[in-house]
Order: structure tokens, then sequence, then C-alpha cells
């Protein structure tokens, strides 16, 4: 990217004035090298959004960005309530999200055969993969009480606790969720799908607590060095996806209907207070519930998976956020607090301390934010910090965010050099998809750590804790 175009704040924050029919000024947090590997399209798609009406505050350009639909993936945008919904600023795998599981195990305390055993019984309990279903068939009226209830229904239904649902995003069930505006096909989409990965860049990954950077803040997570966790990545499956199919069309119309200027066909909305806004909003919110409960069963699955190898285990849950979402909160605004309807696009909420909606035990901290790496990298946990608060709309990085497409990728990675290359470095993979490996090998992605360092340095968030992979079950 030409960073001559944007103005400095300092090292880790720029802007890119409004002007012309912008409606908003841009506002990046990265470090100069990460802006200059940054890809043109970024900023221009990011002027796009600017244009549209009632967006407020700046459009928020994360470290983790690049290219996507409508919005780049990693942006955040906020639109009071005569704006609008837009489907490219919430991305198709709606509520694609993580959460981060703790174990009670070290380890120095577990053996190698140990640790194989329980790759091969988590790809074999834990449905990965295009089209893979699950155990668990949903009658109509099943499915809309999880569309409604989203983990409640877990809690109800034995694959949750009360102290799952304080950890969650959300308490894991989003209010206003009405299924009545999911479309047939989506429901159709959903069969056997709860409880199951998935493919693409959604994963499980037994993990290692490698390095505590805030020994204060890690203490309250309950983190420590050498602990072995899991984290789950993974949505809303089929049925988010069609969500966002049905309403391109929708919105389409709904554009034409009330002479909405967008600079590109992929900016497709509708007014929040429209008929279609609202039925937009009531679908994506039983999308949202649903991926909560996905992640929720998924966590019930593996909890029974390590019991089996490791029969002393105890598995608590850390924290569950999800990263592509539209969610009405309160912010400030030109200093003074304002309902807002914040898009965020391959982008994680960040809630720094004392915030509205978070669990008590995070008040003094922040609430713990979880950053994915690729197969072959470190991953991180993070914590929200009020500077968040005032200048991201609570928002920060979800991940590394892809350097190359996925056709590249299986040009360039062939499946049996990346399957190499993580065994060098003490990684077993478990896939059912060669092609799917060669997509999500290591080099297709950013460097995850000139991506925290750039979201720490300017404050967004809170370095906690560095995560490194043992074991990655894959789609």
């Amino acid at each position: 990217m030409n960073i001559k175009v944007l103005e400095k704040v300092n090292e880790f924050e720029w802007v890119y004035n409004k002007k012309g029919e912008m409606n908003a000024g841009i506002r990046f947090f990265c470090s100069r090298e990460v802006l200059e590997n940054m890809d043109d399209a970024v900023l221009d798609q990011a002027i796009n959004v600017s244009h549209l009406p009632g967006i407020v505050g700046d459009v928020i350009i994360l470290p983790d960005s690049h290219w996507g639909y409508g919005f780049p993936i990693g942006s955040v945008a906020s639109f009071s309530e005569e704006g609008v919904f837009t489907v490219g600023g919430v991305g198709f795998d709606i509520n694609c999200g993580v959460r981060t599981i703790k174990t009670n195990l070290k380890i120095s305390e577990v053996s190698k055969k140990d640790l194989d055993t329980l790759a091969k019984k988590l790809f074999e309990n834990i449905p990965a993969g295009l089209g893979r279903e699950g155990n668990i068939k949903l009658s109509k009226k099943e499915l809309f009480k999880v569309l409604t209830e989203g983990v409640k229904w877990c809690l109800e239904n034995g694959y949750a606790s009360k102290e799952d649902i304080e950890n969650i995003e959300e308490n894991g069930t989003i209010e206003g969720a009405i299924p009545e505006y999911v479309s047939q096909e989506a429901i159709e989409r959903e069969k056997g799908q709860l409880g199951t990965l998935g493919s693409g860049n959604h994963y499980l990954e037994v993990q290692v607590i490698d390095e505590i950077y805030n020994k204060r803040i890690a203490k309250i997570f309950g983190l420590f060095e050498g602990q072995i966790v899991v984290t789950i990545h993974c949505g809303s499956r089929g049925l988010g996806h069609q969500i966002n199919t049905d309403f391109i069309k929708t919105f389409s119309l709904a554009v034409e209907k009330y002479k909405i200027p967008i600079k590109e066909k992929e900016l497709v909305c509708a007014p929040i207070t429209s008929k279609e806004g609202q039925m937009y909003f009531g679908a994506v919110k039983c999308a949202i519930n649903y991926a909560f409960a996905n992640r929720q069963v998924i966590t019930h699955l593996i909890r029974q998976t390590f019991k089996k190898v490791f029969r002393d285990a105890d598995l608590t849950l850390l924290y569950d956020i999800g990263h592509n979402t539209v969610k009405e909160e309160i912010h400030i605004v030109n200093n003074r607090k304002e309902k807002v309807y914040v898009h965020r696009k391959g982008s994680t909420r960040g809630f720094g301390p004392n915030s509205i909606g978070i669990p008590e035990k995070y008040l003094e901290t922040g609430q713990p934010v979880i950053v994915g790496g690729s197969m072959g990298s470190s991953s991180y946990i993070l914590a929200g910090t009020t500077t968040s608060m005032t200048k991201t709309f609570g928002s920060t990085v979800h991940g590394a965010g892809r350097a190359l497409s996925r056709n590249q990728s299986k040009k360039n990675f062939p499946y049996e050099e990346v399957i190499k290359q993580l065994e060098n470095k003490g990684i077993k993979v478990m896939s059912s998809s060669k092609a799917g490996i060669s997509e999500e090998a290591p080099q297709a992605y950013k460097d995850i750590d000139s991506v925290i360092e750039s979201i720490t340095l300017a404050n967004i968030s809170t370095k906690v804790a560095k995560l490194k992979p043992i074991i990655s079950v894959k789609g």
C-alpha cells in the first residue's frame, strides 16, 4: 500500500482523511511495515465503505486486514439508526469465532503416545470436513429453539454448564432472533451440522502455553506456562452462509427501492429501520446463536474425548468470541454515548476493563481476546483495553490474516511438504483433505507476530500469552 496518502498519527496509527463525498475517514492501526505490505484493495474497499449512509466515526482497519467481499476482512464500521445493514460488513460465515478451553494438564506430564492417541480420537469424534455431518439431527421445531436460544438450548440438553454460559460473548444467546426470517434453503443446509467443524480455515487445535507476557492478567484468566489448552475456530456452517446469500438478493432490490447510493455491488444494503433491514437482523441473530451452540457442542465432544485419554482431565472455558457479526451496542461517538450498529468483518470484540457485557471476573482486566495464527505458527491470548473502547468501537484483530489466496497456496505448497514442515515443528495434523492442508499452509498467512505487535503497541489490546500448537484437526 502507498502510505504517502495517509496521515501518520504515531508509529501504529494512520489516517486517510475524509474527502469528497465520503461520510467517514479511515483509520489504520498498523506498523509501517504491515501497512506497506497490505494490499491496495484494502484502502479502495474502505473508501467505498465510507460512502455508505449513516456511518459514524471512522472505518477501522486492523493489521490482519486483507481484501474481502464488500468490506476488507479485518475491518469495523458502525452505523447510526439512520444507517444501513450490509451483508459485506458481516461475512458469509456469520459468527465465525473462536473459543479457548483450559485444561489442568501440563505438557511436561503427558507422554507423546497419549498425545498421538488424543489426536486420533479427536479426529474420530469431532466431525470435520466439507459436508460432514454430526450425530445431532434436529427437527424444524428443535432447530428453531437452537436459533432463538443458542447455548441455553445446549444447557437444557446436557451439552453445557452454567459456568460455560458465563464465559461466552452475549452469554451464548443474543436476543431478537427470528427463525421465520430464515429461508427453507438455509434450514435444509443446516441438517446434521450442529457440532461440526466444517472446512477451510476452521480448526481444532491442542496447544501449549509457551510464554506468559502479563502475569497478573494470566493469573486472573487461569493460564500458566506449559498448560495444555484447546482452541476451536468455526461458525454457523451452511446455515449462516445461506442467510447472507439470501439477503444479497433482498438487499439488491432494497438498494433500488430506497435509492441508496453504493460504490460497488458487493455493498448492497438496506436501511436499518426498514422491513428488509429488520428481517436481516433477525436472521443474522439466528446464525449468531447457532454458531455459539455449534462451538458449545464441539466443546462437549472434546471433553468426552479428553476423558477417554486423560481420566483426570478438567476442561473449563476461558472465553468464546465471534468475529463476523453485526450488533447493537452503546459507544462514545462525538463525546457522547450513542446506540450504534457495529459491523465486525473478520474483527472480534475486545471490550476493555469495566465494560458492560463482560464476565464479572474479567472486569478488572478487560475481556479475553483469542487470536488464531496459522497451522504452523503461534496463537495469542490478549485482553481488551480502554483504548479500544474509544478508538475502535471495542474491536480488535481476529487472526493472522491471509497473505495468499487459496488457489495460490494450492499451487505453491504441496500437501506432503506442508505436512513434513509441520511434523518437523512437532505439530501433528489430522485432516480429511489434502487440498485443504495446502490451502492453509503457514506461508499463506501474514506473520502473526507482526499483527500482534501492531495491535498491542497501538494499545488496542494487551498481550497476555502465546500458544504453541501441538495437534491440529482440520476439515
